[in-house]
C-alpha cells in the first residue's frame, strides 16, 4: 500500500431540485388551482475520522468527489427527493485546507468526528407557493441552487504524544521496538525507515502514550534532500521530542556533529518546531568503549549548548529504556494536570500548532517550487508523481 499523507481533491455538492409549475386537474374539478410542489435539496459533502484508516491512498487518483442532486417538484404538492449527502472518511489527524484561500477548514483529530465541508444546493419553489387571495393561478416557480464547490488539499499529520527526532541510523525504529509491540524495520543501512511508525507504549493499565517514528533526516534535508523533510510535519501534534544521537556512528561524523546537523534542520524546517519541548536521547552507547562514553555524550552536550534532560541508553539491549518511558508518561501525566487547572494552556497548544503548520506547509511549498523551476530549467518533461512514492505495507500496532 502507498503511504501518501497529501492530496489535491475537488468537492461539489449537490444542486437543488427546480420548484415544478403544475394546476390541478381532475374531473368535474375545471379549476383546482396550483398544486407544483417544492424541489428536493442538494446533497451536502462531508467529512468524517476514521479510526481504520491510516493513509490517504484512497483519494491518490480519484480527486473529483459530488454529491447527489435534488430532485425537482411534482404535481399534486410533492416535493422532490433530497439528494443522499456524500461522506468521505479519512485518518484521524487530517487537515482540510482550502487552496483558494489557503483557509484552514476543518481539523479531524477525534475518532468519529464529521465535519460539513461543502453545503448543498437548497431547493426551489413550486407554483403553489405563490398562490394568493390576489393570485389564484400563480404561474411563478423558483430553480434550485448551485451547490458549493471546492478546492481542498487534505494534509495528513500522524496523532503521537511523542515524535523521534534524529539522522537515519540512530536507532529510532530500535528504541520504538524496545518500549512497544510495535515492530518496524531495523537495518544497518540509511533509510530503513521511509514512512512514520506509531507505537502505543503502555507502562501501567490506565496510562500509556503513544510515539512516532519518522525518516531520519539528513544535512540539506531543509533544502530537500533524504525523505525526513517530507515528513517532519507528523511532529506538529507532538507534546514531546526525543532528539536520539548515535554515539557510535558508522559513517565517521562525530556524534556532536549528527546532532548539529539534525537540530540545524529542524530550525530551517520551522522554528516553532524547534522551540518545543526536546529532550537529548544519547543511544548505543554499549558498543562505545566504557572509558570514552563520557567524554562523547559530553561532547554533544557542549556542541548544542544543551541545557535540558539527558538520557543515556542502549536501545537494542534495553538499557535506560523503561527509566526514560516512565519519565515521559510522568511528564505527560503533569502536562494533562496542568491543562485542567488552566484550560488556557490547550488553547496556547493549538496556537503553537497552527503556528508550526503554517510554517511548514509554506517550507514544503517553497521546496516543491523550486524544485519545479529545477526541472524546468533541465527541460524535464516526463514527471509522474507516482515515481517519487514508496511503496510500503503501513502497519499501526
Amino acid at each position: 500500500m502507498k503511504f501518501v499523507d497529501e492530496v489535491m481533491i475537488t468537492v461539489e455538492a449537490g444542486k437543488g431540485g427546480n420548484g415544478c409549475m403544475s394546476f390541478r386537474r381532475e374531473k368535474y374539478i375545471p379549476k383546482g388551482g396550483p398544486d407544483g410542489g417544492d424541489g428536493g435539496d442538494g446533497g451536502s459533502v462531508y467529512f468524517e475520522a476514521s479510526e481504520s484508516l491510516n493513509t490517504l491512498v484512497d483519494f491518490r487518483f480519484t480527486r473529483r468527489f459530488k454529491a447527489d442532486n435534488g430532485q425537482g417538484g411534482m404535481s399534486r404538492d410533492c416535493t422532490g427527493a433530497k439528494g443522499e449527502d456524500l461522506v468521505l472518511e479519512v485518518p484521524v489527524g487530517t487537515t482540510i485546507i482550502d487552496t483558494d484561500t489557503d483557509e484552514v477548514l476543518i481539523d479531524l483529530t477525534e475518532i468519529g468526528q464529521r465535519e460539513k465541508i461543502a453545503q448543498g444546493g437548497f431547493h426551489g419553489l413550486g407554483n403553489t407557493r405563490f398562490k394568493s387571495s390576489v393570485n389564484r393561478a400563480p404561474r411563478q416557480t423558483t430553480k434550485g441552487s448551485i451547490g458549493e464547490t471546492r478546492n481542498l488539499k487534505l494534509e495528513l499529520k500522524i496523532l503521537a504524544d511523542v515524535g523521534l527526532l534524529g539522522l537515519p541510523n540512530a536507532g529510532k525504529s530500535t528504541f520504538i521496538r524496545a518500549v512497544s509491540a510495535a515492530k518496524p524495520k531495523v537495518a544497518n543501512y540509511p533509510f530503513t525507515t521511509l514512512v512514520p511508525n506509531l507505537g502505543v507504549v503502555r507502562i501501567e493499565k490506565h496510562r500509556s502514550f503513544v510515539i512516532a517514528d519518522i525518516p531520519g533526516i539528513i544535512e540539506g534535508a531543509a533544502e530537500g534532500a533524504g525523505l525526513g523533510i517530507r515528513f517532519l510535519k507528523h511532529l506538529a501534534r507532538n507534546r514531546l521530542l526525543l532528539h536520539i544521537v548515535d554515539m557510535a556512528p558508522w559513517d565517521g561524523v562525530s556524534p556532536a556533529e549528527a546532532a548539529e546537523v539534525a537540530v540545524g534542520e529542524l530550525e530551517k524546517f520551522s522554528g516553532t518546531l524547534a522551540e518545543q519541548p526536546r529532550w537529548l536521547v544519547l543511544n548505543k552507547l554499549d558498543m562505545v568503549p566504557e572509558g570514552e562514553r563520557e567524554e562523547r555524550c559530553q561532547s554533544v552536550i557542549d556542541a548544542l549548548n544543551w541545557e535540558g534532560p539527558v538520557y543515556r541508553i542502549s536501545a537494542i539491549s534495553k538499557e535506560g529504556t523503561d527509566l526514560l518511558a516512565r519519565e515521559i508518561q510522568t511528564f505527560l501525566d503533569d502536562r494533562l494536570y496542568a491543562i485542567e487547572e488552566d484550560p488556557s494552556i490547550l488553547d496556547q497548544e493549538h496556537a503553537i500548532r497552527e503556528q508550526i503548520d503554517v510554517e511548514a506547509r509554506s517550507r514544503i511549498e517553497e521546496l516543491r517550487l523550486s524544485r519545479g523551476r529545477a526541472e524546468a530549467a533541465d527541460d524535464v518533461d516526463d514527471y509522474d508523481d507516482d515515481d517519487y512514492d514508496i511503496e510500503v505495507e503501513w502497519v499501526r500496532e
